[in-house]
């Protein structure tokens, strides 16, 4: 297995709470936080915090200075995004350990970039048409929750 279950990257996100709790999330599933700067918020506010309660220190994150910086330090590597604009759900993702997640921030979603250059990585969460998206904490948890099912199925060493 691969040193972290999941790779989670957040790009631009804006809310402490939210980031928090996928943290919290993160050390949960044993997997690592990637966080796209410019953040919402600073790493020391309470909030952030206090929704990662005192797991925050457990947390094994990585913060970038731009999309650029993320991409040239882990090149080659396997990712998918979550957008409510991609065509496939992420039931039709295998995933895999080690895998990369890539998830918009709260107000904007992800760069134009994502959707024309890697448009077969996308993966949407089913919904209603009643809503545009989910919160971003409930996001990562049906993905992460989804990928945890996958490869649990078909390995002993999660």
């Amino acid at each position: 297995m691969k040193d972290h279950f999941l790779n989670i990257v957040l790009y631009q996100p804006e809310i402490p709470y939210n980031t928090g709790n996928i943290g919290r999330l993160c050390v949960g599933l044993n997997s690592k936080l990637h966080l796209i700067e410019p953040l919402g918020f600073k790493l020391t506010d309470k909030m952030l915090k206090r929704a990662g309660l005192d797991y925050w220190k457990d947390l094994d994150y990585q913060l970038y200075p731009s999309l650029e910086s993320f991409f040239m330090q882990r090149k080659g590597v396997d990712f998918f995004f979550a957008s409510t604009k991609a065509t496939r759900t992420l039931y039709e993702a295998d995933f895999r350990c080690g895998d990369y997640i890539i998830f918009g921030k709260e107000t904007g979603g992800l760069p134009e970039i994502f959707h024309s250059e890697y448009i077969t990585r996308g993966l949407t969460i089913p919904m209603s048409d009643k809503i545009r998206s989910i919160n971003l904490c409930n996001s990562v948890s049906v993905f992460m929750y989804e990928a945890f099912r996958q490869i649990s199925k078909n390995s002993d060493k999660i």
